[in-house]
């Protein structure tokens, strides 16, 4: 089978993994945001990728010695920009609502996560990248145009829905602002691998690691970044209004809590794999395929657990009518990359 199929397969689950990654949330009676966020995210962004690269790195120590310090930098440094979109991304919620918030986020954000890595160069394979200005870059771009046109419209069903009875806190102006700054920095996640897989990787596959395992230990050291916010910050919301002890009391909330970090972490060695095995372009597609099977799949928990019944016969035609969009230019995505 071409690989650059089977990266694109891997890229379709990773997002299908990230999309379903926050079902959990809505059959939890007890938790609230910071008791799943803090498990979620200590499991997600430590305790498992570390635990992966160590038990496939036969020497892991040494080959991570031998990496420069600022490889460690700029990957955590993307990893944090992560991390601080997560936070805006929940002040919005309350600020401007859930739907408009993921539309602006997304939005701003696949643009940037796809056409970026073909202006400025990955590492590794990725720094061959073809130019934004040839006939495959004008391609990606008119996909990822229509990609945007689908996620607004997606936006605007999800706001008709939403719009009644909604209630917003805080100035709606500063909602839209964080809302665009958290869309330009959620991309932090994919850069922290596009911009320093190359080094990390062969330094692990010289000291016998496979590719699964070197691209576990790439996340392991690219997510400290991240992790500093995604932890803290709920920790800081349970001391302040002291519910640390409900981490314990809701045995069926905590055992939902454990699918999100295994969702998590198969999404991104799903697109991690994937990325390097559809090539040069793989930086771009990659992010693409995953972004958008996460969207759809997301919708589809929505409609799975009821949040379309009763919802006006325009406003789902509306939904129909972009998710339908949107799968075909998943489909023409992976199809550039095959042929």
């Amino acid at each position: 089978m071409d690989t650059s199929m089977t990266g694109a397969g891997l890229a379709v689950f990773a997002g299908i993994a990230m999309g379903l990654s926050a079902a959990p949330i809505k059959f939890m009676k007890s938790y609230r945001y910071e008791h799943w966020a803090f498990i979620n995210s200590f499991l997600a962004l430590i305790v498992l990728p570390w635990s992966l690269a160590v038990a496939l790195c036969p020497d892991l120590s040494g080959a991570l010695g031998h990496i420069p310090m600022s490889s460690y930098l700029k990957a955590n440094l993307w990893s944090l920009a992560w991390g601080v979109a997560n936070i805006l991304c929940c002040l919005c919620y309350v600020r401007i609502g859930v739907s408009l918030t993921v539309g602006l986020l997304t939005g701003v954000g696949l643009p940037v996560g796809i056409l970026l890595p073909m202006v400025f160069k990955g590492s590794g394979q990725f720094a061959t990248a073809p130019s934004l200005l040839s006939s495959t870059g004008f391609a990606l771009l008119a996909l990822t145009l229509v990609l945007v046109f689908a996620v607004a419209l997606m936006a605007r069903a999800g706001s008709e829905r939403e719009q009644k009875g909604i209630e917003t806190r805080g100035s709606f102006k500063v909602g839209l602002l964080m809302a665009i700054a958290a869309g330009f920095l959620q991309v932090g996640l994919s850069f922290a691998f596009v911009y320093s897989q190359g080094p990390l990787v062969e330094a692990l596959k010289i000291r016998t690691a496979g590719e699964s395992g070197a691209i576990a230990a790439v996340w392991a050291v690219t997510l400290p970044g991240g992790a500093l916010l995604n932890v803290l910050f709920p920790l800081f919301l349970m001391v302040r209004g002291r519910n640390v002890n409900t981490l314990l009391s809701a045995p069926k909330d905590f055992a939902l809590t454990l699918l999100m970090p295994l969702c998590f972490v198969t999404s991104l060695l799903c697109m991690g794999n994937g990325m390097r095995m559809m090539g040069a372009l793989g930086a771009s597609l990659g992010f693409g395929l995953q972004q958008g099977l996460s969207i759809l799949t997301a919708q589809g928990v929505g409609v799975f657990t009821g949040e379309w019944k009763g919802v006006l016969r325009r406003t789902q035609v509306l939904m129909i009518g972009a998710v339908v969009l949107m799968l075909a230019t998943v489909c023409a995505m992976a199809f550039l990359r095959a042929r």
